[in-house]
């Protein structure tokens, strides 16, 4: 099977302490002080862990049509659904074999080819290239801009795979990939992986190109992050440490004026990988997206309130500014959007993002999400401790927190990106530091 081993020296250490040296007196006293603070903890956790407590991918096949995709992303409240083909037809996203296989025989059942979210839907429609396309799908009036939507979102989804960046990748974690491992992926712009619950391979702690297994789930990088929340204590000190001082924030933001278009905003996050974006009172730039940062920000605009808009209203959603988009997402949630479970008995196994409702936590069982309550708009400041940006993260169930100044103004964004970034950073120096302790000694 082939597998990409990139081990790192966190890594490394981790089989010395698996399979170890050290079994005399003094070996193990070293082992016992590698294995302690913030860095043992992390080598010793596994992603399996938190993978058995996620429920059940939210998936559709090859050959469902984007509406049909578009409907299990609003049905299911997940921000992008994996889709599956026959195995031995396909090459996966990057090049993977990810194969669910026969529990009993072992034999492929399925391979899962890659992930769609509804911003590769929507920039689908919004990449008809045509003023006279665009104009139809804005204006919303007539019988021929119907059809024409009707017509691209038959398409199979399976031929949107790839639009965003998100969806170039699959990614896999084998159920032994230590967290500190895992936050090394998540810390590089992944934001989920598949994760098999068994696995063929041995003694892996890579990511693998290369997986069969009976039963995948997904893990996220919200799921990290609660796990980080709940294991609090065991942080140390760099839960104190401010926004400013970790170098958790990046003052480069690019944000969308209030009447901005929803289909430019659409088309201009999908050329600039973005999946979100902060709404500012400014006025419509001619590019679209401008720099946010000393800008008034009234709220967000995301790949989650795009996945809220029922496939029936797209036509004449697009056409509208992002604030009157926001506003009617708002209220369809108020008046009657219900989670897959409700609908059809499937369950939600992504984290969603950019909301203000709990969802399904890390072991699966949140509380049932609010969709009455607005979401509202997520901020810190450079002076914010990381505790703070986690809990803020966690509890409101957003991917992003915008950095503003006393009067509201913006000067940046702490991603979870940034948030894995920095906790991993300080575990790896505080096991330096530890390591060379032991060295004196």
């Amino acid at each position: 099977m082939a597998q990409m081993r990139a081990l790192g020296d966190e890594q490394r250490q981790q089989q010395e302490v698996m399979h170890g040296d050290g079994r005399d007196q003094d070996g193990g006293d070293s082992n016992k002080k590698a294995r302690a603070g913030l860095c043992g903890v992390l080598r010793e956790r596994k992603v399996v862990e938190l993978a058995r407590a996620k429920r059940r991918l939210v998936e559709v096949p090859y050959t469902a049509t984007l509406a049909h995709a578009a409907n299990a992303l609003l049905a299911g409240r997940v921000s992008a659904v994996t889709v599956a083909a026959p195995p031995g037809h396909w090459i996966g996203a990057g090049g993977s074999m990810i194969v669910e296989s026969d529990p009993a025989t072992g034999a492929a059942r399925k391979h899962y080819i890659g992930m769609v979210n509804m911003l590769d839907i929507l920039t689908h429609i919004a990449e008809a290239g045509h003023d006279d396309d665009a104009s139809a799908v804005e204006d919303g009036g007539g019988e021929q801009p119907a059809v024409d939507l009707d017509r691209r979102m038959s398409v199979p989804v399976s031929s949107v795979i790839g639009h965003s960046l998100e969806g170039l990748t699959l990614w896999t974690l084998h159920p032994n990939t230590s967290m500190l491992d895992c936050m090394e992926t998540f810390s590089k712009g992944v934001h989920r992986a598949l994760v098999p619950l068994e696995s063929s391979a041995e003694n892996v702690v890579a990511v693998e190109l290369v997986e069969s297994a009976p039963v995948y789930r997904m893990l996220t990088q919200m799921d990290v992050v609660r796990f980080l929340r709940a294991h609090g204590a065991e942080l140390g000190g760099v839960l104190s440490r401010t926004v400013r001082d970790l170098g958790a924030a990046s003052e480069a933001v690019l944000a969308v004026a209030s009447r901005t278009k929803v289909i430019e905003a659409v088309r201009t996050m999908r050329a600039a990988s973005l999946t979100a974006v902060p709404v500012v009172d400014a006025p419509v730039d001619a590019h679209i997206l401008q720099d946010g940062r000393g800008k008034k920000v009234v709220e967000t605009f995301s790949a989650t309130d795009l996945r809220d808009c029922p496939v029936a209203q797209l036509r004449s959603w697009l056409g509208t500014t992002v604030t009157e988009f926001k506003k009617k997402v708002a209220e369809y949630r108020r008046d009657g959007s219900k989670p897959l479970d409700a609908v059809t008995g499937a369950q939600a196994t992504d984290d969603g993002g950019d909301t203000t409702s709990t969802a399904v936590d890390a072991a699966g069982t949140g509380e049932e999400e609010k969709l009455t309550q607005p979401r509202e708009m997520v901020t810190c400041s450079f002076e914010s401790t990381l505790g703070e940006v986690i809990e803020k993260a966690a509890a409101s169930h957003v991917h992003r927190l915008w950095v503003v100044d006393d009067e509201g103004m913006l000067r940046g964004v702490v991603s979870l990106t940034d948030v894995l970034r920095v906790v991993r950073e300080a575990a790896l120096g505080e096991d330096r530091e530890m390591q060379h302790i032991v060295v004196l000694e």
